[in-house]
């Protein structure tokens, strides 16, 4: 095996597949690893590398499956061991890695470990898993600090002891539903070294690392200042007790000597909120993780300036310590671009709490997101493309109360709708009771009219998002990929211009006034039509052979 195959992560593009809403097999409503089976020829006709699947581990879905139940098994709600072997052995058959989610700084409250954690009392072996506290006041009957859940709401829940009485609190950066495991019981990190070589052993290629600056805590430190202003917001402060703690970085150091045991080498990708760059860097030395999500890039706004300065920090100090830039524009907890880039502030929020209000002008993001894919693929590294991002789906914004599941919705005291919009199952079909998904209906509602965005309207049709993406993906290859990024001096402030290697450039308009293309040989692909005189209109983007 050539180096350059062993290194295939370093500018794969990986498709995030949220598996409750990509495909339906058995007509229960939710999808299920029988549907995405069924539709690896088409990942593999859109032209990615990878895909990497949201949790899929048994769980009560009180937050999306990031609430594991048993980190060794499938809930029977999408198949089992079984069937998730044969859709990795189909999968490797088409050409395409598997990556999954791990979720390693918590527990549902419905695995087994916590389970016991409750039966057994306080100090006993088994609630060291997991971190209890004696709370303050008389009769602890106050939580031992102020610290809040990423959801909303305190950060601690009390416990009933097994002889009624009001026990210990136990520790959950999300949802009550979520104790957080204890990383410093040699115990849990001997679970997750198994946990690893279990998944790796059935033939898994890698794993998207939930929330991997967090895990390690100095549960001793202050109380927070918390701005009552964002009530889901973390504080930024230096020496974050919960969040970024240095220790993190033993823990995956261990975690690379198993994924360096294979041949060839198992993957990690990080889902890090750090900033600034350089501490996100530091996961990604030589003998830690592989790579990790740009949510800097994901949270800029469209305009020039801000993509450009995105683009050099990212570069610049992953190159410092020799990882690659990943670019990613929509995931699973933020909202769609159409709707993003159609709104006035195009900038993204943080968290759980990014969510923009104002008035959203579809035609508008969609010709923004159709540039922003072409400026995505053309630069040097990696991407992620998150399901229905290819279709040009937008946010549900008017989802039914009723409906929503999302913890976010109730911890927030109704005030933050949270991430369903983002999660409606895909439509792959013009007609039917859930748009091609599934004989059964959808676990989410789906607006009327989503078949017009479907897999099946936009399948042979040119200019559609679906065309323009597989266009994308099967040029990208041929971009040289060693090739650094250098910029072309724009004639325009709100253009961005560069050039990878010597006979391909990307140009992408920003400004609000057509603007003249730079000398050039070919236009390869554009997002959009050119003006009449070949000059770049506003919102669009072209790749050229120079």
């Amino acid at each position: 095996m050539t180096q350059a195959s062993r290194d295939w992560w370093r500018d794969a593009v990986i498709y995030q597949v949220y598996i409750r809403s990509f495909a339906d097999g058995n007509g229960d409503g939710e999808g299920d690893i029988a549907g995405l089976r069924a539709r690896l020829p088409y990942l593999r006709d859109l032209g990615i590398d990878a895909l990497w699947i949201n949790p899929w581990y048994p769980s009560p879905l009180n937050d999306g499956g990031y609430d594991v139940a048993d980190f060794r098994d499938i809930d029977p709600r999408f198949g089992d061991l079984a069937q998730a072997k044969e859709l990795l052995d189909e999968a490797h058959g088409l050409g395409l890695k598997v990556l999954l989610d791990i979720v390693p700084n918590h527990s549902s409250w419905d695995h087994q470990w916590f389970k016991e954690a409750l039966a057994a009392g306080p100090g006993s072996p088994e609630r060291a898993r997991y971190i209890f506290r004696d709370g303050r006041g008389p009769d602890g009957a106050l939580p031992p600090n102020n610290w809040r859940s990423v959801f909303g709401g305190p950060a601690w829940e009390r416990v009933t002891d097994p002889d009624g009485t009001p026990g210990q609190w136990y520790f959950h950066i999300f949802d009550v539903s979520q104790p957080d495991f204890d990383w410093e019981n040699p115990e849990v990190r001997a679970e997750f070294l198994d946990i690893l070589r279990f998944w790796f052993d059935l033939g898994v290629d890698g794993f998207r690392i939930d929330v991997a600056h967090g895990m390690v805590k100095n549960m001793n430190g202050p109380d927070l200042p918390y701005d009552e202003s964002g009530l889901l917001d973390r504080p930024s402060i230096a020496d974050h007790p919960f969040f970024d703690r240095d220790g993190v970085h033993e823990i995956y150091r261990g975690w690379r000597e198993v994924a360096d045991s294979y041949d060839p080498p198992k993957l990690y990708v990080a889902e890090a909120w750090v900033e600034p760059a350089e501490r996100l860097a530091r996961y990604l030395r030589d003998d830690e993780l592989h790579s990790a999500f740009n949510f800097d890039y994901l949270k800029s706004a469209w305009t020039a300036a801000d993509l450009r300065r995105s683009i050099d920090d990212s570069v610049s100090t992953l190159a410092s310590v020799g990882a690659p830039a990943t670019w990613v524009l929509e995931n699973h907890d933020v909202e769609r671009v159409v709707t993003r880039y159609g709104r006035e502030v195009t900038a993204s929020g943080t968290g759980h709490a990014g969510k923009a209000k104002g008035e959203v002008d579809v035609e508008l993001g969609t010709r923004r997101a159709r540039a922003a894919a072409l400026l995505m693929l053309a630069l040097p590294g990696g991407a992620y493309v998150y399901q229905g991002q290819e279709l040009g789906l937008p946010e549900v914004l008017d989802l039914p109360e009723e409906s929503l599941q999302d913890p976010v919705w109730e911890r927030s005291g109704h005030t933050e709708r949270g991430r369903d919009g983002c999660r409606v199952p895909l439509p792959w079909a013009t007609s039917g009771s859930s748009y091609g998904f599934g004989s059964g209906g959808s676990w989410l509602p789906q607006p009327d009219g989503w078949g017009e965005l479907s897999v099946e309207a936009a399948d042979g049709e040119p200019a559609s998002m679906l065309s323009l993406y597989r266009d994308a993906l099967r040029l990208r290859r041929s971009i040289p990929s060693v090739e650094p990024l250098a910029w072309i001096d724009a004639t325009a402030e709100d253009v961005l211009a560069f050039q990878r290697g010597r006979g391909f450039a990307c140009v992408v308009n920003l400004g609000a006034a057509p603007v003249e293309l730079p000398a050039h040989r070919e236009v390869i692909l554009a997002s959009g039509p050119l003006d009449s005189d070949s000059r770049l209109p506003a919102d669009t983007a072209v790749w050229l052979a120079v």
